[in-house]
């Protein structure tokens, strides 16, 4: 029998009103390798032959990546996630996190967070709400960080912070972001999508794919924290893998996606527990033998030296910068280093760069989840010429004039959004470079 995903179906099924949390809940324990969640409901008389065949079927040929989830739920109201609790009224080490994060899958919840006093808080399609008025008690908490993190949990106490991925099976991977704060402790759990979206569930624009076709150079994708921009890398990297057939050595911080060889040989280190630091693992990579590097972000001045000069020496390299359009991605750039160098990398900028992603995740309309917009850049001759001559602030320009060979303009993208319906004119107008082109929308509305 083929592996079946169980994830996707149960999230299919209350989607649809097929069936109810609460049922698949009762009948997860039964699940086998043999016996998934539709053939356990069609045992008990809760689901319909037809419809059992046709839930398979769908589930055997759909990605997870490309079913919306369900619609957030309206300001101040619960998302309706239930934990365990024992009879002093605190989470349980067996029912809390894990059964928190097995509901979390199906509602389509993509982070938690728990801090010691206050109600669990879920982020749906964008938005953070309560999952009911049930406070985590210190107690509890200390249970669910023994949990979550296990042997790390001694230098967790040594360091007052920690960031992992912890990896159950079945139910995914998550990454654990913990703190110690003046009431307690707080943790935070991003669930790691389970799949990674092909170039065209992505919805990036299709020069993007051409950015996937160079020997050597940097691309970068940028946006701001949690705006998905490792989702995007990893769709890049996986179409790399799909299309070519070379070398990849990714440096991550956690690992979060892991992929699986096809074309290409990957090799996927972590900072911090693969080699001690990203520039000793860079450095370390360019000896390597590898013709891709994948950085998961550049934040500080090696980093983002070393990863031009492995550009520059001809690999094609791939990151990510927290920075919210091309044109700041370039400052960003070129101020990471002292002043007298600054004219040297502007150089090896405008020759290294191949493009720039950025992108933003906006709250749909219709309430189902988010949706991304997006800008690219380009680098062309007379990009590349702006570079060099210090002159970053034209970009916008040049991104308008050259839409023909592919580039996007972040306020094109959210007009067409508007435009189709997906997005509210006032979600684009609070994100778009120039808003005043959007008033017109809002008086319309």
């Amino acid at each position: 029998m083929e592996t079946f995903d169980n994830q996707l179906a149960a999230q299919l099924l209350v989607q649809h009103q097929l069936a109810s949390k609460e049922q698949i809940l009762a009948l997860w324990p039964q699940l086998t390798p043999e016996k998934h969640i539709a053939a356990l409901l069609l045992e008990n008389g809760l689901l319909a032959q037809t419809t059992c065949d046709q839930l398979v079927a769908h589930v055997n040929r759909t990605s997870p990546a490309a079913i919306k989830p369900p619609a957030p739920p309206p300001p101040g109201k619960s998302v309706g996630i239930e934990v365990g609790k024992d009879d002093s009224g605190n989470l349980t080490i067996e029912k809390g996190l894990r059964e928190m994060l097995r509901q979390a899958r199906i509602l389509g919840v993509t982070d938690i967070h728990l801090s010691a006093g206050t109600a669990i808080h879920c982020r749906m399609g964008g938005r953070l709400a309560p999952s009911g008025a049930e406070k985590c008690s210190r107690e509890g908490m200390i249970r669910i960080m023994e949990e979550a993190l296990g042997s790390d949990l001694p230098r967790f106490e040594k360091q007052g912070d920690w960031e992992s991925v912890l990896d159950w099976g079945e139910l995914g991977r998550f990454r654990i972001t913990a703190l110690r704060q003046r009431v307690g402790y707080d943790l935070t759990i991003r669930l790691i999508p389970q799949g990674i979206r092909d170039f065209e569930e992505s919805q990036l624009p299709e020069s993007c794919r051409e950015l996937c076709h160079w020997a050597q150079g940097l691309v970068l994708v940028t946006g701001p924290a949690g705006c998905g921009k490792t989702s995007t890398l990893a769709t890049l990297v996986n179409l790399v893998n799909q299309k070519r057939r070379d070398h990849i050595i990714t440096l991550e911080d956690p690992i979060e996606i892991l992929y699986r060889p096809e074309g290409c040989q990957i090799t996927q280190r972590q900072i911090g527990r693969h080699t001690q630091s990203r520039e000793a693992a860079l450095r370390a990579a360019l000896r390597e033998d590898p013709d891709i590097i994948v950085i998961s972000e550049l934040r500080d001045l090696d980093t983002i030296q070393l990863a031009v000069s492995a550009a520059e020496t001809g690999h094609l390299v791939f990151g990510t910068m927290n920075t919210i359009n091309a044109t700041r991605t370039i400052y960003r750039l070129i101020d990471s280093f002292p002043p007298e160098e600054q004219g040297i990398i502007r150089s090896m900028v405008s020759e290294s760069l191949r493009g720039v992603i950025s992108q933003q995740l906006l709250p749909r309309k219709d309430k189902q989840g988010v949706i991304p917009a997006y800008e690219v850049l380009i680098v062309n001759s007379a990009v590349a010429n702006m570079i060099r001559k210090d002159e970053a602030h034209q970009l916008g320009t040049a991104m308008i004039t050259g839409k023909g060979s592919g580039m996007v303009v972040l306020d094109d993208s959210l007009r067409k959004l508007v435009e189709t319906g997906l997005i509210e004119p006032e979600e684009a107008w609070s994100r778009a470079t120039n808003p005043k082109d959007f008033e017109r929308y809002m008086v319309r509305k």
